[in-house]
């Protein structure tokens, strides 16, 4: 069996000096490092991770909380998330939020299962995640935010974002419309609606409430309220959905009544997911930069699992909204950053 005192004998150096580039909480000189994990490669040394813990007191693993895996939002934000993490040195264990996953993150930190938690879908009720931050647990927001939380939070401007698909919607003359929202104690659901609702009554065509509706982020639940819509003798000439999910499941029921988009009523998403471009969607949606927002909140974490005490950061980034097929304007034309 390869023991560090062979990594040490091969690369020249003392066996404390691999403890240090194993354990890198120390600086070690760049040339030295190099050396330990050439001879760690050639003897196909591998650190025992308990060992390892019990002298750094670190698991080098992090948690990472989202609340549905089926968004294809979410696995694009992990997979930048495990790219940043991996990069470092951690493993990513993932809890996919509902039931007990949030206490379960949370209760992995106090027994040192885990260095950090990353959470996706913090809303402002969750009482253990307040209990969590006062007492400086490693911890960071990303896509939702929760004001007066004293904890690293990564966001995109989601006011602004809606307020661009109203003043699009008010450029190409589709006054009437609806929104769809995910969930009411969600950040990203209520800023967005915020962004909207505000800026169509300043431009004049403020959107009553029978056209402002919830669908829990659901596509199922998106596809029955959107066939709620277009049942009406009145039905809206635009559709704005919270996120891109929703707004698929607002495309499909356009197609089970042999309708479609943008001919009979313009659909817009958030959130620009890979599949937001493919043909048999061309969703017009706001981009929000998802892998920087991802990179941002993991080094964020990383940070403060090295300085426990240094004071909270929140980062927000800009939007944009990209013009596709589902609404009428012509094809390649986006708005401005928001």
């Amino acid at each position: 069996m390869v023991t560090s005192r062979d990594v040490a004998r091969l690369a020249g150096v003392s066996q404390a000096t691999v403890s240090r580039v194993l354990s890198s909480t120390t600086s070690t000189a760049p040339e030295t490092r190099l050396k330990v994990q050439a001879a760690m490669e050639a003897l196909g040394y591998v650190p025992h991770a308990g060992a390892q813990a019990m002298k750094t007191r670190r698991t080098r693993t992090v948690g990472v909380v989202v609340k549905d895996i089926t968004n294809p939002f979410y696995p694009e934000v992990l997979d930048e998330l495990t790219r940043e993490l991996d990069r470092a040195g951690y493993r990513v264990v993932l809890w996919n939020a509902g039931g007990d996953s949030h206490q379960d993150a949370l209760g992995a930190i106090r027994e040192r299962a885990v260095d950090g938690v990353i959470f996706t879908t913090a809303t402002g009720d969750t009482v253990e995640l307040q209990v969590a931050v006062e007492k400086r647990s490693p911890i960071v927001l990303i896509n939702r935010v929760v004001e007066g939380f004293d904890a690293d939070q990564v966001a995109s401007d989601n006011v602004a974002g809606g307020a661009a698909v109203a003043d699009y919607l008010h450029q190409h003359g589709r006054a009437r419309a609806a929104f769809i929202g995910g969930l009411r104690d969600a950040s990203t659901s209520r800023d967005r609606a915020r962004g909207f609702l505000e800026r169509m009554e300043e431009l004049g065509h403020p959107v009553p409430e029978d056209l402002q509706l919830q669908a829990g982020f659901s596509h199922d639940t998106s596809q029955h309220v959107t066939g709620r819509l277009l049942a009406r003798a009145d039905p809206p000439e635009a559709i704005f959905c919270a996120n891109d999910y929703m707004a698929f499941g607002a495309l499909d029921a356009l197609r089970a009544r042999g309708l479609s988009a943008p001919r009979d009523c313009w659909v817009i998403g958030y959130d620009d997911v890979d599949m937001a471009s493919w043909p048999s969607f061309d969703l017009t949606t706001v981009r929000q930069p998802s892998r920087e927002m991802a990179r941002a909140g993991a080094r964020m974490l990383l940070e403060r699992i090295g300085a426990p005490d240094r004071p909270a950061q929140r980062q927000e980034f800009p939007c944009k909204l990209i013009v596709r097929g589902s609404t009428g304007a012509p094809a390649g034309r986006s708005g401005a950053e928001s």
